[in-house]
């Protein structure tokens, strides 16, 4: 009998457990990384300037990887559906300043869900579309932003232009190929132009072949063009992205936009390839300092070799051509040289050295005080990392050290 009711009890303890819900898996994941170094540069000078540059020895940080701590997390909502989200903050780890300004989490600020069948959606600041797709590709992969992408950064292939009050869809992969979209909302009243970005790109990925293509506008909050508006999605605490002698002349455009190619072959035996292709236009509108559209075609390979476990080595070169327009004669042309090395210490920590030359010719716009602009000698900026101080002459050589950690 004694047995009879223990068995009826544990039987009803089973059926009541299988009755009750069953709760949804979640997962919170704390990263970073922790990146500091020594840089040197042959020449730095202010935006503008073409005389009486200096060489500098500073420390840099953020060099091989961004120095960011960040939470990403998961949670199960059932039949392969979750909900996911992102929060990354930047730093400087040599100071331990915050990278933007009353933005902690100025990198990476998403919410959205997921599916292996329909795709995934995220809102919030994020990268664009044509970045995600198109930078697996991009010389940053082993030449870094800081010392590699094309000059200052001019085709966005580094991860400076990240995009406020962003949707962006990204379809799950199909017979090789993944699709993108984003849309980064301006919402200044009556307009859904003005302070947007929208950007589109598709990769094909099969093998040891990739290749992605993308398109990416991005419109000025300001009426018509001028100072760049503190409702531009694109944009870090309201200031313009991506602004370096490159560029400088043509900040007050109306709109900026970019349309590029990336591939790379994997030939095995630790050697890949990859190269980019991109055409850029600075748009002007009735605001602007300048008058005709500034158009930049630019160029770039990239060779790597994985010599052993340990060690990685890269080389690169790339060049930078602006048309004719607004009164120059003789455009401007950047070539750049890289190479890169890099040592393994562990899965998490490694060591770093970096070294790039970059020779200018022909002419661009700089902006005056008075609100115009006048035409320059164009002056040397390697990749991203030198944009507010570039070379005051027509080059540049910059080289550097440095450890990385990632947790």
């Amino acid at each position: 009998m004694k047995n009879t009711i223990k068995l009826t009890r544990v039987a009803g303890a089973v059926m009541a457990l299988s009755c009750a819900p069953a709760f949804a898996q979640s997962s919170v994941t704390l990263y970073g990384i922790v990146d500091n170094g020594i840089g040197y540069q042959s020449s730095s000078a202010s935006l503008g300037a073409t005389a009486n540059g200096h060489s500098a020895v500073k420390m840099v940080t953020g060099v091989w990887a961004g120095s960011r701590f960040g939470l990403k997390g998961a949670e199960d909502l059932g039949a392969g559906t979750k909900a996911i989200f992102q929060l990354e903050s930047g730093f400087n780890a040599a100071s331990g300043a915050q990278q933007y300004t009353n933005a902690m989490f100025g990198r990476q600020a998403w919410v959205g869900v997921t599916n292996p069948t329909y795709g995934t959606f995220q809102a919030g600041r994020q990268y664009t579309a044509y970045y995600t797709l198109l930078s697996p590709y991009s010389p940053t992969t082993w030449l870094t932003g800081f010392y590699g992408a094309h000059a200052g950064d001019i085709d966005a292939l580094d991860t400076i232009y990240r995009a406020n009050n962003s949707l962006v869809y990204t379809s799950p992969k199909m017979y090789g190929f993944t699709a993108s979209g984003s849309y980064s909302v301006g919402g200044v009243p009556g307009s859904l132009n003005r302070g947007s970005t929208w950007s589109g790109a598709l990769q094909y990925l099969n093998g040891p072949v990739g290749l992605a293509v993308g398109f990416m506008r991005i419109n000025n909050s300001t009426l018509g063009g001028g100072a760049w508006g503190a409702d531009s999605t694109t944009s870090n605490n309201g200031a313009q992205s991506g602004v370096s002698a490159v560029t400088n002349g043509y900040a007050t455009a109306q709109a900026q936009q970019r349309f590029a190619v990336t591939g790379g072959y994997n030939f095995g035996n630790g050697f890949d390839v990859s190269a980019a292709y991109s055409n850029v236009q600075y748009i002007p509108g009735t605001g602007s300092f300048y008058r005709n559209t500034a158009i930049f075609n630019t160029g770039g390979v990239v060779l790597h070799w994985k010599a052993s476990v340990a060690w990685d080595f890269a080389t690169g070169y790339s060049i930078t051509r602006a048309t004719k327009a607004n009164g120059i004669t003789s455009s401007a042309q950047y070539q750049q040289f890289n190479l890169s090395e890099y040592y393994s210490l562990s899965k998490r920590t490694g060591l770093y050295a970096l070294q790039a030359f970059q020779r200018t010719n022909g002419q661009t716009l700089a902006p005056t005080s008075t609100g115009g602009t006048r035409i320059i000698d164009a002056t040397a900026v390697i990749g991203d990392g030198f944009q507010s101080t570039p070379s005051s002459s027509r080059s540049q050589f910059a080289a550097g050290v440095g450890i990385v950690h990632r947790f």
